[in-house]
């Protein structure tokens, strides 16, 4: 049996850990929730799960649920737990994973910002402390299984698909006047509002090509996307023998959540599994990099190392989040990013540095923002 707690546990991927956790009983039990604001809905889930230990980020006037950045650690850490889910959005995720490392819990990791952020300060606690990290996104999931029984040495590229968004094939003049609508219109997957616009400028992907970068110890440039519109190819990893490995299924979270929480352990659930006579036509393309430079851009980011990698996410996420409320057009969101990053000089990423970077970022993009810059 392992205890877990979930962090994020009202988001997308957190409802989704506890429908897996519920497919596997004798297996795994819930021992500690929290959420960003959402009291209501974590105190549903902490009654059906039978759980007493809860936290919220925000304080919520009357819920009687310890909040702030110091109940997420808390939780994190808590005795009983045996492995925390990082599901929270945003950079809000490093210090309560740095906490369970410290703590030796291992970690199922849903929050790329943790990676993208802070790798180079995460992974090698990850190595002192000797827990286990876990990827819970589908790319990372399919890398991560492809790999067991490998080493890092043996990798020549890393290939990671993407769906191509809800733009895929079209150039960059016919993306001046998309809406919030359009955008959050994706056409495989089913995620929050950040999360979907990331994937329709593709930063989504740049993200993941980092926090790959530090996850399987490799150079950002062996890290490739393909766009793959079926979804079904995960992501594949080529050797440098040539052999090319590559996890299939159908788009669907609740089987790499299960395999994060269960690892190295495989169980039987009740997900269709995926037939290849069903999908005869996979097709795979190369990236359009100038209607789509975000992936550039992250990449970019990760070359030049230091907090350069913080800053270019904390600028997404301003930049996307304005996007979401109307106060930046769609081809501002890459605008936003490349002139953020154009102002910092990187310095050592330790704890402090990190946090002060994505501090100045976010402060620096929103004012790019509001003095219309852009």
């Amino acid at each position: 049996m392992k205890r877990v707690v979930v962090l994020g546990a009202t988001g997308s991927i957190g409802t989704q850990t506890l429908d897996a956790v519920s497919q596997h009983p004798d297996d795994l039990k819930i021992v500690g929730l929290a959420a960003h604001s959402n009291a209501d809905l974590l105190k549903e889930q902490a009654q059906k799960f039978g759980v007493s230990r809860l936290a919220l980020f925000n304080e919520v006037s009357g819920s009687g649920i310890p909040h702030g950045m110091a109940a997420l650690e808390d939780l994190a850490c808590m005795a009983e737990a045996d492995i925390v889910v990082i599901s929270v959005a945003g950079v809000i995720g490093l210090l309560p994973t740095l906490a369970a490392i410290r703590a030796k819990k291992n970690i199922a990791l849903a929050s790329k910002e943790v990676l993208v952020a802070a790798g180079e300060l995460v992974m090698p606690l990850v190595r002192e402390a000797g827990v286990v990290m876990t990827p819970i996104d589908s790319e990372h999931s399919a890398l991560f299984q492809c790999l067991q029984g490998y080493r890092s040495d043996q990798i020549a590229e890393l290939i990671i698909t993407a769906s191509g968004g809800p733009f895929r094939g079209q150039k960059q003049a016919a993306l001046k006047d998309v809406t919030v609508e359009q955008a959050l219109n994706h056409p495989t997957w089913r995620m929050g509002g950040k999360i979907t616009i990331d994937s329709a400028t593709l930063m989504n992907k740049g993200l993941e090509a980092v926090e790959a970068r530090w996850l399987f110890d490799v150079p950002i440039d062996q890290v490739n996307v393909v766009v793959h519109p079926q979804s079904v190819v995960h992501s594949m990893v080529k050797f440098l023998d040539g052999s090319v490995l590559g996890q299939m299924g159908w788009p669907n979270m609740r089987l790499p959540i299960a395999y994060a929480l269960l690892y190295p352990e495989r169980k039987p659930n009740d997900l269709k599994p995926w037939n290849p006579i069903d999908t005869p036509n996979l097709t795979f393309e190369a990236v359009d990099h100038e209607t789509f430079p975000c992936l550039g851009l992250a990449k970019e980011s990760s070359r030049i190392g230091g907090t350069m990698p913080c800053v270019m996410n904390a600028a997404n996420e301003i930049a996307a989040n304005a996007f979401l409320k109307g106060e930046l057009s769609f081809l501002g969101i890459p605008n936003v990013v490349e002139l953020t990053m154009q102002e910092h000089n990187p310095v050592q990423p330790t704890l402090d540095n990190v946090l002060q970077a994505d501090e100045a970022a976010r402060s620096r993009a929103r004012a790019l923002i509001t003095g219309n810059q852009i």
